[in-house]
């Protein structure tokens, strides 16, 4: 109760701040970033260099209520072939402009639903992906599985087109919270899907689950959590359902009155994080857990630990070039998205040109800043000697900033010689606390909860 009490005093619940899987987050990307910029950034690349890809599928069978990320419902395959073709050609003039010798580590394919494409579209938009691209020998795919939307045929053609990681959103098993956001999704089918892609080879399994969904209680996440474990997934992420009607328009179909309170979220949120932690999974970041043997659990361990917009990663690869509509590429010189309506994208594509919308070139103290917060958001702590080794800020500047969000926070945070230090207490604050070494103006409104 008392440590509730102390995270009460600090502001937790009633803070919104960023999830900062970028920094700066997207809500400050602006049009200065256009096709000439992602050009210059592309062509920068080092010769031989590692990059990963993201690929978006902005399209779903259904609407989920609860869902704030970009995607439109279609009810037919016309629209998707259109997009699909659009990708081709994006992925074709892409792989023209690399510079020599560089290869692909890691593809991901998330929407979306991108296992509605038919299994012919699969296999077409890979042969694609590897013609324009070489891939690395030990190169991870993955994509976002959708279980109501899956069957043997798009199992197979993703296997063979060397998927090795499935990424599985389950949100919750109970039936009547599913009813109230609008994701229907048994326990049946989800285990289904699971043993479906293991029988395939597809051997590595993630899982999303939410907290802090509508008429969500102890008792209910609990046995969520424990069906999920039941499925022995090797990474589980653990997100708070994010409320936002003013930017998600469906989610206005869901009673606030049936929301839990920011205590009782923290409340939901420690239940299914102590499950986790029994069954011997490692606790990764604020909101991720990894069995021991898994390789974002060695990278947590090693230090290796990194985010993005997908969250957490061990992915250490510089550049993420993104593809489709809305989708975020990084470099080190910035972030580029794409137009983020689909018929701007596929306006642009077609016409030969890039596709990029907005996005942020780094000036300032921006890379010092992110990688500021990118320690405190994967290992708690920042180490002062990485950082004055390198980037260009004095031991004078950094002890000052840490000493100043420190003030902020007493009772949770340390501050030695070493660095700056979250304790275990005040990690529920940690959103909160990387905030502090954020230097952007920020309107509220435009972020989720701190809890």
């Amino acid at each position: 109760m008392e440590q509730v009490n102390q995270l009460r005093r600090l502001g937790l619940f009633d803070a919104k701040v960023p999830r900062y899987t970028s920094y700066p987050p997207a809500t400050k990307f602006s049009n200065d970033v256009s096709g000439p910029v992602f050009l210059h950034w592309l062509r920068a690349i080092p010769k031989g260099a590692r990059l990963s890809l993201y690929l978006h599928v902005p399209f779903c069978r259904r609407l989920c209520w609860f869902c704030a990320c970009r995607t439109q419902g279609v009810q037919s395959d016309t629209p998707v072939q259109a997009y699909v073709e659009t990708l081709k050609q994006e992925i074709a003039t892409l792989g023209r402009l690399l510079p020599e010798g560089v290869e692909v580590a890691r593809l991901h394919w998330g929407g979306g639903t991108p296992t509605l494409l038919s299994a012919e579209m699969m296999t077409g938009l890979s042969q694609t992906l590897r013609n324009a691209f070489d891939f690395t020998k030990d190169s991870e795919f993955s994509v976002e599985v959708d279980p109501n939307e899956i069957d043997a045929a798009r199992i197979d053609a993703l296997a063979a087109a060397g998927m090795n990681r499935a990424s599985i959103g389950v949100q919750d098993f109970d039936p009547d919270i599913q009813q109230i956001i609008g994701r229907l999704q048994s326990y049946e089918v989800t285990r289904d899907a699971v043993e479906a892609l293991r029988a395939a080879g597809i051997h590595s399994l993630n899982a999303d689950i939410l907290f802090g969904l509508p008429n969500q209680s102890r008792e209910k996440i609990t046995d969520s959590v424990q069906m999920l474990l039941s499925l022995v997934p090797d990474r589980v992420a653990l997100y708070g359902y994010a409320h936002v009607p003013w930017m998600a328009k469906r989610q206005a179909m869901i009673p606030t009155e049936a929301l839990p309170t920011p205590e009782q979220r923290l409340a939901l949120f420690e239940t299914a994080r102590r499950l986790f932690s029994w069954d011997n999974y490692d606790e990764i970041g604020i909101d991720h857990f990894a069995r021991p043997e898994d390789s974002m659990a060695i990278a947590a361990r090693n230090g290796h630990l990194r985010r993005n917009f997908q969250g957490y990663t061990d992915d250490t690869c510089d550049v993420l070039i993104g593809l489709g509509a809305s989708a975020i590429s990084r470099f080190p010189q910035g972030f580029a998205q794409n137009a983020s309506s689909t018929a701007a994208y596929q306006k642009s594509v077609r016409a030969g040109e890039l596709a990029t919308g907005r996005g942020h070139a780094f000036k300032g103290q921006d890379r010092v800043r992110s990688r500021l917060i990118e320690m405190l958001m994967c290992d708690f702590r920042i180490e002062n000697a990485e950082i004055l080794r390198d980037y260009d800020l004095s031991e004078i500047e950094l002890a000052a900033l840490e000493r100043s969000v420190a003030e902020q926070f007493p009772g949770v945070t340390r501050v030695s010689s070493s660095g700056f230090e979250i304790l275990p207490e005040g990690r529920p604050l940690t959103r909160m606390i990387a905030r502090g070494f954020d230097e952007y103006e920020m309107r509220a409104e435009g972020h989720s909860s701190a809890i």
